[in-house]
């Protein structure tokens, strides 16, 4: 089962991100805007995310799931897209 790195979007970025039209395709994003919050053992990031949902770790809308192979899955409003550095 692949293992997820939870990086959390800071408070400043995320307003700007939650105000932000929604694009679709490749997101490009700044790892200056993130803080590393553990990691998750899941078969997908739906997955991770439904472990999360509920918690005082639930996913926020610019938060990222990275794989082990450094793929990373930004999550918005309309589920998880790729993302890019």
């Amino acid at each position: 089962m692949p293992t997820y790195r939870i990086l959390r979007m800071k408070d400043s970025p995320r307003q700007n991100f939650r105000w932000a039209p929604h694009t679709s395709g490749v997101t490009l994003v700044k790892l200056k805007d993130y803080e590393e919050a553990g990691s998750i053992d899941a078969g997908n990031p739906y997955e991770a995310w439904e472990q999360l949902k509920g918690t005082d770790a639930a996913l926020q809308v610019g938060d990222i799931l990275e794989n082990e192979l450094g793929e990373i899955r930004l999550y918005k409003y309309v589920g998880f897209e790729e993302a890019k550095w």
